[in-house]
């Protein structure tokens, strides 16, 4: 079987589990994907895969934090439009703030939680027109902030 054709059934099979949306951490999508016959498959290439598929962990109907890819339209990106719908944003020592135009926290809160820990972002709980914003412990908020802010062009 050529590399490719691998490639492809690896990648085939590995949509398919997050389709089930009932694995919460990467281990068990590893595990998962070695009982199919991928024996050379680890953590860091699960990893690598969650995101370029733009794979976000949620809850699904039993309320479980499982991986599962984006609906169709997909995870937004800083490319799209949504820049616009970002109107302020402040921080204090603990979380950054981020006001939108209505309806549009969600949305974006869905940007910045993709991003995630690699970016300081331990996570975000966004209302109407609302988020906050989480940063991991490791990282200067300031630092978090400043990065947002440049992701979003906001003076």
């Amino acid at each position: 079987m050529k590399y490719s054709d691998k490639q492809e059934q690896l990648i085939k099979a590995f949509k398919s589990l997050l389709k089930e949306e009932r694995f919460g951490s990467q281990a068990e999508i590893v595990t998962a994907l070695q009982e199919q016959g991928f024996e050379n498959i680890n953590q860091s290439k699960v990893s690598r895969m969650l995101s370029k598929f733009g794979a976000v962990r949620t809850r699904n109907a039993k309320m479980e934090m499982v991986y599962c890819l984006p609906a169709e339209l997909g995870v937004p990106t800083v490319s799209s439009q949504l820049k616009i719908l970002v109107l302020e944003m402040d921080f204090n020592d603990a979380l950054i703030v981020i006001h939108t135009s209505p309806g549009a926290a969600q949305l974006i809160a869905r940007l910045l939680d993709s991003l995630g820990k690699a970016e300081g972002i331990l996570g975000t709980i966004a209302g109407d027109d609302t988020i906050f914003i989480t940063p991991t412990r490791q990282v200067d908020i300031a630092d978090v902030f400043q990065s947002v802010k440049e992701l979003f062009e906001v003076g």
